[in-house]
Parts: C-alpha cells; structure tokens; sequence
C-alpha cells in the first residue's frame, strides 16, 4: 500500500509541477517570447555567417607582411 501511495503521490506532483508550464505554452505572452527569441537566434546566425564568409574571402596579408622570410643554412 506504502508503495501505490508513493507512486500516486509522485504522480500528483508532478502533474503540480508541470501544469504551469503546460499553460505557459499556450498564452499568447509565452507564444511572442518565443518568436522574439527566435528572431534574434535567427539574426545572430546570420551575422555569424556572414562574418565567417568575410574572413574567409579576406586574404590575411597582416601575418605574412609581418614575418620576414627565413633562409635556410644548408
């Protein structure tokens, strides 16, 4: 009996637990939170791809104009 009890309870519980975020879900705040963050996710990755085509088309001239080339004694 002390075992169904425990299984009832931690059911309870969770069921408490969990039916705020269940209602979260459907509340027209939550739903715009969700958009805006996906906006910005969205925006961020684009930035980020576009900086990484921009490194990867811009020659790195500044390190090899720094360093002077090396003779080999051989």
């Amino acid at each position: 009996m002390s075992n169904t009890m425990g299984i009832a309870s931690a059911f309870v519980m969770s069921a408490l637990f969990l039916s705020p975020v269940a209602m979260a879900e459907e509340s027209p705040a939550f739903v715009a939170q969700n958009a805006a963050r996906e906006d910005a996710f969205q925006a961020h990755q684009t930035e980020m791809t576009a900086k990484a085509q921009d490194a990867a088309q811009t020659p790195q001239a500044s390190t090899s104009a720094a360093r002077p080339p090396v003779e080999k004694d051989s």
